[in-house]
């Protein structure tokens, strides 16, 4: 991606600042909701922006669109244009492979700055240490500030995952690691996730019709209601299905702003101008 094409676009907004009366203060319309809201995560004392950077559409076998297309240097750009703009929260994953183009990303940005969420298929003890620690090198940071079970099948996945989430559990009181959680890709497994105290956040399928989700909307929204109510982070994804309702964005948009119990969601975004039109539609649509 091209670094001139954002520093053009800064420069054409910037150019708007001499249109403003000297000592007037913009302010956000009232009631409105930006990607660029910082948002406190429940008791976790983690402030995120609205919207999360996605970097794994399609993500397998450590790699996803983003890497694909972007490479390390376009995507450290394009986190880096979003950072500018106010968003930094940035979504990764081991089964991604963007650990490196985050840390390209954070040599121009201050890691205390922005948070950093990553996901683990590690199950035992032994395999969670190795994974925060090589996390961490690839990444380029001492700490890591959220990290999430990866895509939870099993209705028994707390005993199958129980050496990890000890591990996890060690770590934040270590302050390796700030907060943990799941990824849900069951119903299931979600319901699990509602009844496990260990569980502090739920990254959760979500969106109007159903797609790509673990059950039903009524189902699924009962579900996580429960789940806020007793305390955990709801952090939705798949908010325009998987990609199957982009035809239906603004509805889809509209319906993840309007849950009160999601605190904030991830889309995977995988250019400057995909950015722009959520950073423009999502206050229009609140």
């Amino acid at each position: 991606m091209d670094r001139r094409t954002f520093v053009k676009s800064a420069s054409a907004t910037a150019g708007l600042a001499i249109l403003v009366p000297l000592g007037f203060k913009l302010a956000p319309d009232a009631g409105k909701k930006y990607i660029s809201d910082k948002v406190l995560l429940g008791s976790t004392g983690i402030e995120v922006s609205r919207m999360a950077i996605g970097t794994g559409t399609n993500g397998v076998g450590h790699s996803s669109n983003q890497t694909r297309q972007l490479g390390i240097g376009g995507l450290s750009d394009l986190l880096k244009a979003a950072y500018d703009k106010g968003v930094f929260f940035w979504d990764s994953a081991d089964q991604y492979g963007t650990h490196p183009h985050l840390k390209a990303a954070l040599k121009s940005v201050p890691r205390e700055k922005v948070v950093i969420l990553t996901k683990t298929h590690a199950s035992t003890e032994q395999e969670m240490k190795d994974d925060l620690d090589r996390f961490r090198k690839e990444l380029g940071t001492d700490y890591l500030d959220i990290v999430l079970l990866h895509c939870m099948t099993s209705k028994n996945w707390p005993t199958e995952k129980k050496g990890a989430m000890n591990i996890l559990s060690q770590s934040r009181e270590q302050k390796i690691i700030r907060a943990h959680g799941v990824s849900c890709h069951t119903l299931d497994a979600l319901q699990s996730a509602a009844a496990s105290p260990w569980v502090q956040i739920d990254l959760a399928r979500m969106n109007p019709a159903g797609v790509s989700m673990d059950a039903s909307v009524p189902i699924v929204t009962n579900v996580l209601k429960q789940m806020k109510q007793s305390g955990k982070v709801i952090m939705g994804m798949k908010v325009l299905g998987d990609g199957r309702l982009v035809e239906r964005k603004d509805e889809c948009l509209r319906y993840a702003l309007a849950q009160d119990y999601i605190s904030c969601f991830t889309i995977g975004i995988e250019n400057y101008d995909q950015f722009l039109d959520l950073e423009k539609r999502i206050p229009a649509l609140s």
